[in-house]
């Protein structure tokens, strides 16, 4: 016999919109703070372990992929932060309507892209 296995239609006819982009962000950039959390217990411990071992692991993180491993994590500390506040905002009963839920996406994207910045700039600029 020969099925032919449908597939369902959404995927051919779903538009994402802001509010379920974010959502999946959120899931996806709680996954990469648990794993960031992962390589600071890991600087931690090579702290305990002495200069050599130290000095191995800050090679590692210290060239460009470990920068943009660190710079992810970041964004991914500061978009979490921002979203966890506006589902604050949620739980509270604020913020429900159409309206308010893209201004409140739209505002979460902005700052997290702020906060990175302005980390990045403090700490390359060395300006604290």
């Amino acid at each position: 016999m020969n099925y032919l296995l449908s597939s369902s239609p959404h995927l051919q006819i779903y538009k994402p919109q802001i509010t379920s982009v974010l959502s999946i962000l959120h899931r996806g950039t709680g996954i990469v703070l648990s794993i960031g959390s992962i390589i600071l217990v890991l600087w931690i411990v090579t702290l305990t372990l002495g200069e050599s071992t130290y000095l191995m692991y800050s090679n590692l993180i210290n060239n460009w992929f470990g920068k943009l491993i660190i710079f992810g994590f970041t964004f991914a500390l500061f978009y979490h932060l921002s979203n966890g506040i506006r589902h604050l905002f949620w739980d509270a009963g604020y913020g429900y309507d159409l309206n308010h839920a893209y201004i409140s996406g739209i505002s979460v994207i902005i700052s997290s892209l702020l906060l990175t910045s302005m980390t990045w700039l403090i700490v390359y600029l060395r300006i604290v």
